[in-house]
């Protein structure tokens, strides 16, 4: 599991010794923001009221921060294994625009709560589609 920005910033090393790993996305989420997602209902409905945040971002990837975090994971970890199976672990992985996010960095699957499997399936059915027809 890449969980920790630094993991992301050294994914080539971490390729080196693994065969595949998984971006635990909330994890990062927290770490990147410094949020804590006990803490987090406290404030951020008024961050978004203040437009600080457009959203949740333990709902939505951050694809500026966190979403940078995973897409140098990506390529730093491919030039450490070229055929490293890369994923996400985590909420993000049942929302579809992180999906389509995930779709365009070049990830190999992701992971959702059960109930969210269905939508994340469609989602990434329609995030392959616009990325191979240049979406």
């Amino acid at each position: 599991m890449i969980e920790v920005p630094r993991g992301a910033l050294t994914a080539n090393r971490v390729a080196a010794e693994a065969e595949f790993f998984s971006f635990g996305t909330n994890d990062l989420t927290q770490l990147t923001y410094g949020f804590s997602r006990d803490d987090v209902g406290k404030f951020l409905r008024i961050y978004q009221e203040k437009k600080i945040l457009e959203k949740d971002p333990f709902a939505s990837i951050d694809t500026e921060g966190v979403g940078s975090l995973v897409q140098t994971g990506v390529q730093l970890g491919r030039q450490g294994r070229r055929n490293l199976k890369l994923g996400i672990c985590g909420e993000h992985g049942g929302d579809p625009s992180s999906i389509h996010f995930f779709e365009k960095v070049g990830l190999d699957y992701v992971s959702a709560s059960p109930y969210r499997i269905p939508v994340a399936r469609l989602a990434a059915a329609q995030a392959a589609l616009s990325v191979r027809v240049g979406d």
